[in-house]
């Protein structure tokens, strides 16, 4: 997977780009070491979203949050927001975070311009967070939402094509999913594609987390492998690699095709190169490696950081308007 120069156009762009790479460099890095520093970044991220309302009512959009849920499944919140018409797919988001901040509010903002690019209703999952919950109680959450999404007693989606979406700890959730649905091959060949930004597949680490030094952005990537452990406690390595908790190791057999995105100077480098090698053999992945960026890259204020999100939308639109998998996919040539 080499650098794509071609997402930063000229001088002008990586100048902005090493400029803000700077500021981040002076800021303490993200970590997962205790409960208190999440919850406290968690109440001000309620407390910034109080005023932050969504003014959708001009384009027609419709925004509701509600549960969830299936086969006796605890419920699951969930954030809905459909297009002013008929939605032409279902595009089921989870929210980053490393697992102990965010909520399904927080990805606002780019799940309406999914809604309004890609004719699609977006519920994104409001799962419960790590500082309270094993993780593996989160990959239920996210699970059973799921489920209920593409079963038959959820109507209003029926015979719609399926996007999978999720960005960091989102997207080992995203993948953790996948992995877990196929116990229901059903469900799993319902969808169409994934968009993962780059997400944790190996809960023991690869080698670029384990290789990791405070040049990278903007996790603690020194201190990585054993926040993974933290949050996996009374587990060995061993037990750690087993799928569904570190999707990289499981059966992608019948996974539907995928876009992903991850930063030269992230540390989970390696984690999108090792699942894009691996997914590889079941079905067709784009795979894009962007110069100079770091964790969390779309959250950038860089036409870089645009592009991606609208070439993520185009992607999502081409795989929603293509033909609905029915059928196990066969390995690509």
């Amino acid at each position: 997977m080499d650098i794509e120069q071609g997402w930063c156009r000229g001088e002008q762009e990586l100048a902005q780009l090493r400029r803000i790479n700077t500021a981040l460099a002076w800021l303490p890095r993200f970590r997962v070491s205790n409960r208190i520093t999440p919850l406290a970044i968690q109440a001000l991220l309620r407390a910034s979203q109080l005023g932050s309302v969504i003014k959708t009512a001009k384009h027609g959009l419709r925004i509701e949050t509600s549960s969830v849920y299936v086969d006796g499944c605890a419920p699951v919140a969930v954030r809905i927001i459909r297009p002013a018409g008929k939605a032409k797919g279902l595009v089921i988001d989870i929210h980053g975070g490393g697992w102990v901040i965010g909520n399904a509010q927080m990805d606002d903002d780019r799940n309406v311009a999914m809604v309004q690019e890609c004719n699609v209703t977006v519920v994104s999952i409001d799962y419960r967070l790590a500082v309270s919950t094993p993780i593996q109680g989160l990959m239920e959450d996210c699970l059973a939402a799921t489920r209920y999404f593409l079963s038959e007693s959820c109507k209003e989606f029926a015979g719609l094509p399926v996007i999978m979406v999720g960005e960091s700890a989102g997207g080992h959730l995203a993948a953790a999913t996948l992995s877990a649905l196929k116990e229901w091959p059903d469900l799993l060949r319902r969808i169409s594609g994934a968009v993962l930004y780059y997400g944790v597949y190996d809960m023991t680490g690869t080698p670029s987390v384990h290789a990791a030094g405070h040049e990278t952005l903007v996790l603690d990537g020194p201190g990585m492998v054993e926040a993974l452990r933290t949050l996996t406690p009374g587990l060995s390595d061993e037990e750690r690699r087993q799928p569904p908790l570190s999707p990289l190791y499981g059966d992608f057999t019948d996974f539907p095709p995928a876009l992903m995105f991850v930063g030269e100077i992230d540390p989970l480098l390696d984690d999108t190169r090792h699942m894009a090698d691996r997914w590889k053999a079941s079905a067709d992945v784009e795979v894009h490696l962007l110069p100079e960026s770091p964790h969390g890259f779309i959250h950038l204020p860089t036409a870089m950081a645009g592009r991606v999100l609208e070439y993520s939308r185009e992607w999502i639109t081409r795989k929603i308007e293509g033909p609905i998998r029915s059928a196990s996919t066969p390995a690509p040539e």
